[in-house]
């Protein structure tokens, strides 16, 4: 009987366990959706309503929510990742497109476009805890890895705004190039790149002194930069191209042809992937970012955008 124990148990650990995989939450303007794709399969396998035309997204570092911006509709809904369902809602006084979250997952930050004022929110209640003036027409918004600062594209003003996180305060701007619209942080939060898009251009921001350190010129209508490999990859959206960068030199290194009108990109988790959502192709390119080729394409709902943070690993 020990011995069959053993034999049982043995095969117990040995019996292999499902890779942990990661899917894509990608907001579909034109549907009114969120896509779930799973990227290991390479397919949707669900869909969830949100309503009023969603373009912006940031999903938890633990993967349990993802927060949506609704532009048309004037609110921030969150969906419990497992339901796969709408849990809160959130009306705000404005349209949003970029949202982000503190690296906690405890508050929610999103800039109105046309009032030009940051809100900030409880993630878990969705309640709106405070609000600030940012000016400039505010497009895209990160947290820095400290989770102190907040930093925000001023797209009319062509500036980077560097933002208090706890008091919404702005401490500093950065000239950066014109139009500026998604912005990126390093890991080490070093440096800021913001996507110019009437610049044709991703301008480099170093954090500590709170200035420009350079710029790389890419494709037509830059909209965002992921970055993956040493290497920055940007969405040039009337080019239908992704533009490849040296981090380190600011080289230009290529450009990769993908869908129609690339918006939202971001890097997979380790780093070997980037996806860029092609918001006319209705598709999301999946690019190998070793060889900077497209591995796959895989389709997706009407007008996908997944403006932000749109993936989520699944243990």
């Amino acid at each position: 009987m020990a011995a069959l124990l053993a034999m049982v148990s043995i095969a117990a650990e040995a019996a292999p366990r499902e890779a942990p995989h990661e899917e894509a939450y990608i907001t579909d303007q034109g549907a009114d959706d969120v896509s779930v794709v799973d990227l290991g399969a390479r397919k949707v396998v669900a869909t969830i309503p949100v309503g009023g035309k969603p373009a912006g997204i940031a999903m938890a570092g633990d993967g349990a929510r993802a927060y949506v911006s609704s532009t048309n509709g004037k609110y921030l809904s969150a969906i419990d990742t497992a339901t796969r369902k709408v849990v809160a809602r959130l009306d705000l006084p404005d349209e949003c497109v970029g949202i982000a979250l503190s690296r906690d997952d405890r508050t929610l930050y999103a800039v109105g476009f046309f009032g030009g004022r940051i809100f900030k929110v409880a993630a878990a209640t969705m309640a709106l805890e405070a609000s600030a003036p940012v000016g400039g027409t505010p497009s895209g918004i990160v947290a820095s890895p400290d989770g102190r600062t907040l930093l925000v594209t001023k797209r009319n003003a062509d500036e980077l705004a560097v933002v208090d996180a706890g008091t919404l305060a702005v401490e500093a701007t950065v000239a950066v190039g014109h139009r500026p619209y998604g912005v990126t942080v390093d890991g080490e939060g070093r440096r800021a790149y913001t996507a110019d898009v009437y610049g044709d251009a991703v301008s480099v921001v170093d954090l500590a002194a709170r200035r420009l350190a350079g710029s790389v010129k890419v494709g037509k209508r830059p909209y965002v930069v992921a970055l993956a490999g040493g290497k920055g990859f940007v969405t040039d959206q009337y080019a239908g191209t992704v533009s490849v960068f040296d981090l380190a030199t600011l080289a230009p290194l290529g450009r990769i042809a993908v869908g129609d009108y690339p918006d939202g990109i971001e890097a997979s988790l380790d780093g070997r992937q980037v996806y860029a959502v092609n918001w006319e192709s209705n598709t999301l390119s999946v690019i190998d970012v070793a060889s900077q080729t497209v591995a796959a394409t895989i389709p997706v709902g009407d007008s996908p955008r997944a403006f932000g943070t749109f993936l989520r690993r699944v243990p």
